[in-house]
């Protein structure tokens, strides 16, 4: 790990050099990409596509970041500068609307790239986990785009908790509904290390596009197991607990862990069905241990018990592990076996990887700017949607060990931190999107490993060589 004072290299301090490095990382991390809407797109398009990339990734605005207009004036040319916002709006408006593509395309490549996590986690003989959950984007001021439909609005009820000693807010009677659209996504991810995105997909309830919540989630999850079988240990949240969605786990015969509502019946090992925090009522729980908690950088004690229960609407035994950590109880059900101490600690570890995906919604909408495109087809939005998508599988890939040197150089650079907490983080997310964001900026990549020059990139190459 890197100390306070550490001096980068003579050849790392080249701010050019360092830009043309992650430039060229881009545009390999896009070749498979690239490859196949080769026989779609014709070039222009697709250097349109790269370049729109660039720009997601340079412009940081959480209100305006994904407005055409704004990504207009930071699409470069094969120059490094943009002679014309207009013209940049132009180009990207021609790659969103083109018929010539669609989501699939980017769904079935993201695809790829887990695939790819899948076998390197098989290989080392790891657990693989798929973690799941949903989210909304919220739209209040807009009422015309397609696609639109009531969700459940987060920042109000955020906005109106009350906080001790500075705003008491009465609670509200009933959640506060604001149009948008509703995101459900999983992620590919071990035990430890970087996660990887298997699906991101944004549905509506209303309108033409009209599907449902559980249609959606059947769909994705069908997707998975025709890809991947049972290999995967699925992880979901309290949302999921429900007894149909059990039937249609069993129906799959997938593995998973769901972690449950208290208040719900199961019935216990002498038959008797009961509410399940009456099962594990009175029970001294089975072990103990000190886990480390990634907010707060401490350890904290944490508690489980676990036994084996039966659900009217599941077939076969499932386990119950009850988690006491941190002044909150968990009720954890999962069909994976849990007969000694070291199995009932790895499924609390399991769920504790969830909040993966909680941190992967929170950066798309506060850093990437998701919930700002003003497009008002549904599947142009989806499209947009699906590159910034992309620009975040970019920004995990590149925290992968392989790439540390590079990202080390980068963050020196433009977004050097001093503090013990910035230098031992492990996947420093957004200190690197700034970095590169500040970086081309002041250093614009060129752009052309990939695909073929043209004639603007040669005479920018041959300019460097003289």
């Amino acid at each position: 790990m890197p100390t306070q004072y550490d001096i980068l290299q003579k050849n790392e301090q080249d701010p050019q050099k360092t830009s043309q490095e992650i430039a060229r990382e881009l545009e390999v991390f896009l070749s498979p990409l690239l490859m196949v809407l080769d026989a779609f797109l014709d070039k222009r398009l697709q250097r349109t596509l790269m370049q729109c990339c660039v720009a997601i990734l340079r412009f940081r605005n959480s209100k305006q970041g994904l407005l055409l207009s704004e990504l207009g004036s930071y699409m470069d040319n094969y120059r490094g500068l943009s002679k014309s916002a207009t013209a940049g709006t132009k180009r990207i408006s021609n790659l969103i609307r083109s018929l010539k593509w669609n989501v699939s395309h980017i769904d079935s490549y993201l695809l790829e790239e887990a695939e790819r996590e899948v076998k390197r986690l098989q290989e080392k003989r790891k657990r693989i986990l798929c973690i799941w959950d949903g989210s909304v984007i919220e739209k209040p001021e807009s009422s015309v785009a397609e696609g639109l439909c009531p969700v459940r609005s987060s920042k109000a009820k955020r906005l109106n908790r009350s906080r001790r000693g500075h705003v008491f807010n009465m609670p509200a009677a009933r959640p506060v509904m604001v149009t948008g659209m509703h995101w459900t996504g999983a992620l590919i991810a071990g035990l430890e290390g970087i996660p990887k995105v298997a699906f991101m997909s944004w549905w509506t309830t209303r309108g033409d596009y009209a599907t449902k919540t559980r249609e959606e989630e059947e769909r994705l999850l069908r997707k998975c197991v025709r890809k991947w079988s049972d290999i995967l240990v699925h992880i979901f949240d309290r949302g999921y607990a429900s007894g149909p969605w059990l039937q249609f786990l069993q129906s799959l015969k997938v593995r998973f862990v769901i972690r449950w509502i208290k208040n719900h019946k199961f019935f216990d090992q002498n038959g008797e069905e009961k509410k399940l925090w009456e099962i594990g009522r009175g029970k001294k729980y089975l072990a103990h241990k000190e886990i480390f908690d990634t907010f707060t950088g401490q350890k904290m004690p944490c508690d489980v018990w676990w036994t084996t229960v039966w659900h009217a609407s599941y077939a076969y035994p499932l386990y119950c592990v009850k988690v006491r950590v941190n002044k909150k109880i968990w009720y954890l059900i999962t069909n994976e076996p849990i007969k000694t101490e070291v199995q009932a600690w790895e499924i609390v570890f399991m769920y504790k990887r969830r909040w993966q995906i909680e941190t992967s919604f929170r950066y798309g909408k506060c850093e990437l700017a998701m919930e700002s495109p003003r497009l008002w087809a549904f599947e142009n939005r989806l499209k947009l949607l699906s590159l910034v998508t992309i620009c975040y599988a970019f920004l995990i890939h590149i925290l992968e060990p392989f790439y540390r040197d590079m990202v080390q150089a980068v963050l020196h650079l433009k977004c050097h931190r001093t503090g013990k907490r910035c230098r031992e983080t492990l996947a420093p997310l957004y200190r690197v999107r700034w970095a590169i964001s500040r970086l081309w900026d002041d250093a614009h990549p060129v752009l052309g490993s990939i695909l073929p020059p043209d004639l603007e990139t040669i005479q920018v190459l041959a300019s460097f060589r003289c």
